[in-house]
């Protein structure tokens, strides 16, 4: 066993635990992220389908093997599992794995669930997976560049890896923070810490020290107001990458 610390925030953690329990309920604090995941599954199907040649999209995912880190409760996990993907969910949230695990068993629907860190999941099964996700996780731990080189080794050579999280911008500030948290209570106060957004050019330098090219970009737009939410040019708050692992 490492003796390394593990790269864990734990107040992130228990903010989570604390509202597990909400992870698929529609209208509350996880609502954004029902709002925004058919931008997310969109933007992975359509590169997923490129990557597959005489497939149509519908059936890229079939019999893939994919990882998704930070997990949560497993909203993209049963995203993709239901296209036909052999799904892991990996995080260190006990709470909304269990809630994940629960949900799956319910909507009948299979994915390997397990509480563990990338960095040791890379460790244990480096080369496995076809495609690996991290969605919104990157802003929540203390090291994230850390988590970026576990999933280029986690990635199969030229596998997929995609990315999402929030641009450290005066913008990502007054919509994610100030409109979404403060304002609008949308999201619970406290939720992001605006020091730990990343820049997308921060993130693309990560990922090629560690064997990855960056070969998309799109911003996600959410208005918190009216709920619309689309994909864009605008990489100034939520924005997710594709990297192919070289």
């Amino acid at each position: 066993m490492s003796s390394q610390p593990l790269n864990v925030n734990e107040d992130e953690i228990a903010k989570f635990e604390q509202v597990a329990s909400q992870w698929w309920d529609l209208t509350g604090d996880f609502k954004p992220l029902h709002q925004i995941n058919p931008l997310r599954v969109q933007f992975i199907s359509q590169h997923i389908a490129l990557q597959v040649e005489g497939v149509d999209s519908k059936n890229s995912f079939y019999d893939m093997q994919m990882i998704d880190v930070g997990c949560g409760g497993g909203i993209l996990s049963e995203s993709l599992a239901k296209l036909g993907a052999n799904v892991t969910g990996i995080d260190m949230g006990t709470e909304p794995l269990n809630v994940a695990k629960l949900h799956a068993l319910e909507t009948g629907v299979s994915i390997n669930y397990q509480k563990i860190t990338a960095e040791e999941k890379a460790l244990e099964n480096p080369g496995t997976f076809d495609v690996v996700t991290c969605m919104e996780m990157l802003e929540h731990v203390p090291d994230p560049a850390s988590v970026i080189q576990a999933c280029s080794t986690l990635v199969k050579p030229g596998g997929l890896i995609f990315f999402s999280t929030l641009n450290k911008s005066i913008k990502s500030y007054l919509l994610a923070i100030l409109a979404a948290e403060k304002l609008l209570k949308i999201v619970p106060d406290g939720t992001h810490d605006h020091d730990k957004f990343i820049r997308p050019s921060q993130l693309i330098g990560w990922a090629e020290e560690h064997g990855l090219k960056c070969i998309d970009a799109s911003g996600i737009h959410y208005n918190p107001i009216t709920g619309n939410h689309k994909l864009n040019d605008s990489l100034d708050v939520n924005y997710i990458l594709c990297c192919r692992k070289l």
